[in-house]
C-alpha cells in the first residue's frame, strides 16, 4: 500500500514519510458494505482496523455502544491486551478499512510512542465506557 494513504488517518498524520512507509509493509485495504462483520465480539484479535471511509456500529452483548467513522480505529484493545475482542463492529454503509496485521502493530507500538499514547487513551476510554454499560468482563477483557 502507497504511504500517503496512510497520512490521511488522524493517528499516523503526524509520522515521516519513512515511518509511514515502514507502517505501509503491514497494511492492506478492505472494502466492507453494510451489515459486514469487521469484527466479532468472542474471536481472537489478530488485526488492527483503521476506517478511512463509511461508518460501522459497535455492538456488545447485543447492546449498541456506540458507532465508528472516518479516522476512527478498532481491534487495539485485543492486541494490546492479547485477548478476545469484546465487542462486534458492524459496517452499516459501505466502508472502506485499513488493516495492520498483528506484526506490524507490534512493531508500531515499540517505535511509534505518539501514535501509542493515542491508542492507549483509546484503550482507557473505551474500558471505562464499558463499565459504564455494564460490560466489565475482569481478566477476559477484550478488544474491538
Amino acid at each position: 500500500m502507497d504511504e500517503s494513504r496512510l497520512r490521511e488517518i488522524p493517528l499516523f498524520a503526524h509520522l515521516s514519510k519513512r515511518q509511514r512507509s515502514r507502517l505501509a509493509r503491514h497494511v492492506r485495504a478492505v472494502e466492507l458494505g453494510p451489515g459486514d462483520h469487521i469484527v466479532d465480539e468472542g474471536e481472537f484479535a489478530y488485526e488492527f482496523f483503521m476506517i478511512e471511509a463509511g461508518n460501522a456500529a459497535v455492538i456488545a452483548r447485543g447492546r449498541h455502544l456506540g458507532d465508528l467513522g472516518p479516522g476512527d480505529f478498532l481491534g487495539e484493545i485485543g492486541l494490546v491486551r492479547k485477548s478476545d475482542r469484546t465487542a462486534s463492529v458492524i459496517a452499516t454503509t459501505p466502508l472502506r478499512a485499513i488493516v495492520m496485521d498483528a506484526e506490524g502493530f507490534r512493531k508500531m507500538a515499540r517505535s511509534m510512542p505518539t501514535a501509542m499514547a493515542q491508542i492507549d487513551a483509546a484503550i482507557e476510554w473505551r474500558l471505562e465506557r464499558d463499565k459504564l454499560f455494564g460490560l466489565e468482563r475482569g481478566s477476559e477483557q477484550g478488544g474491538r
